[in-house]
């Protein structure tokens, strides 16, 4: 805007009109000028202390001296845009672009009240014209025809820009929000497959259509897409993400190794697409065993990965199938690079006593414990092993040490009880079994009445 009230300032210094001064006497033209110049001072002043009335007073003023000077029209419009009265404003703008249409400052003006107003379509016709004075006003036009829902003539003009400016981020998102309309897609596959036959070497274009083809559960057409993207462009790892999918449906786990391991190694390729291959992955090799090697480099991959802990993952989802071994697995992997990882640790815990692994159990609690003094599950967890291993004055100690640490968790106090109440049946202790499963039996009954 300060470029509008240098303009304005110069504009209203300098003109007045030739005709007046051809008509008039030299000491008429003086007071007229000066006349003019003192109201026009004043408005500015005016204006800069936002005393818009005022400015709007002393510019009347000079229109009663110069009713067509169009930099007065211009400044009228300026000072009823900053009261908001927008109709004024705009009607003294487009006074100035019919005296002068080449006033571009004066176009922005009404542009300015429509866009305040939000009559987004007026907007269109005068940001049409702003165009000619300005190529960048495209950018705009696309806002404006969001704004209307004039979603062809957006996408147009996006394609449009995209191939002569570049693509912005922001024309990206639009374009998105387009496409997912699907009377839209149409014509937007026809504009991809130009423009892959008239650049076949434009990685960009097989990515966007591939992606089209696979929202729309053309899998066929993505795969073809993916083979010619492979073909023209052979170090394209983008192809490998389709042709992944291809391989695993057609149960060739070679090749949709081969295609995991480029995807998964790409600086290109977006994390979610990484991960939702794996898990492709993880799924395959459920039921081809034979390929549980190249699941755990493929893991590998991820273990830098601060947001999925792609090992714990996995390790939930064998222990959800009830596949003990491979969920201690996947568990003890996680834990090489998450020590601390609490929650993991009493995982598996459970998963080796689920899979009745009662020495390990009892080694790795007991080293935990060492770690962890505090945490009564890892208590629990190594009496119930020294328990089922018959060490039953161990399982009371660690048992009796580990029962002042629970805080308001009844169902690990009635656990404790039980596993106290065998370590005494062990020791043959039957008054301390009878007191410590009574203890049990009534948490149960107070956790029921819960």
């Amino acid at each position: 805007m300060k470029k509008i009230v240098l303009y304005s300032f110069f504009f209203g210094m300098f003109f007045i009109p030739n005709v007046l001064l051809a008509q008039t006497e030299p000491e008429d033209v003086a007071t007229v000028s000066d006349e003019f110049e003192n109201h026009y001072y004043e408005s500015l002043k005016q204006k800069g202390i936002e005393n818009y009335d005022k400015a709007i007073e002393a510019l009347e003023k000079c229109k009663n001296i110069q009713p067509e000077n169009p930099i007065v029209f211009f400044e009228l419009g300026k000072n009823y845009l900053s009261q908001k009265k927008y109709k004024d404003a705009y009607d003294n703008f487009e006074k100035v672009t019919k005296i002068d249409p080449k006033n571009r400052w004066a176009w922005v003006g009404m542009y300015d009240v429509c866009y305040d107003t939000r009559d987004f379509n007026q907007a269109i016709i005068i940001v049409q014209k702003l165009v000619e004075f300005k190529p960048d006003y495209r950018e705009d036009l696309v806002s404006l025809y969001m704004n209307t829902q004039q979603f062809d003539k957006a996408l147009d003009l996006i394609n449009e820009l995209n191939e002569t400016v570049g693509k912005s981020e922001k024309r990206e998102l639009y374009k998105a929000d387009i496409l997912r309309d699907a009377k839209y897609q149409g014509s937007e596959k026809a504009n991809l497959i130009d423009k892959i036959k008239k650049n076949p070497k434009d990685e960009a274009n097989y990515i966007a259509l591939i992606y089209m083809y696979s929202q729309s559960n053309q899998e066929e057409k993505a795969l073809e897409i993916a083979k010619q993207l492979e073909k023209e462009i052979p170090t394209s790892d983008w192809a490998q993400v389709s042709l992944f999918k291809f391989h695993i449906n057609n149960n060739d786990g070679d090749k949709a190794v081969k295609s995991m391991n480029t995807v998964l190694a790409s600086d290109k390729i977006d994390k979610k697409i990484k991960h939702r291959i794996l898990n492709e992955f993880l799924i395959f090799s459920k039921n081809n065993p034979q390929y549980d090697k190249d699941l755990d480099k493929a893991i590998g991959y991820f273990d830098n990965d601060k947001e999925v802990k792609v090992a714990k993952e996995i390790a939930k989802f064998y222990q959800s199938k009830k596949d003990w071994n491979k969920a201690i697995k996947y568990y003890e992997m996680h834990l090489k690079n998450a020590t601390d990882d609490m929650e993991t640790i009493l995982l598996l815990m459970q998963a080796y006593t689920e899979n009745l692994q009662f020495d390990k159990l009892a080694k790795v609690s007991e080293e935990q414990l060492q770690l962890f003094p505090t945490q009564p599950q890892l208590y629990y967890y190594n009496g119930l092993a020294n328990n089922q291993l018959k060490n039953y004055k161990k399982a009371k100690d660690v048992l009796e040490s580990g029962i002042d640490f629970i805080i308001d968790d009844t169902i690990l106090e009635i656990n404790f009880n039980l596993q106290l109440g065998e370590a005494s049946n062990g020791l043959g202790d039957m008054k301390k079994k009878d007191l410590y499963f009574s203890k049990a039996n009534q948490l149960i009954e107070k956790q029921k009445r819960k």
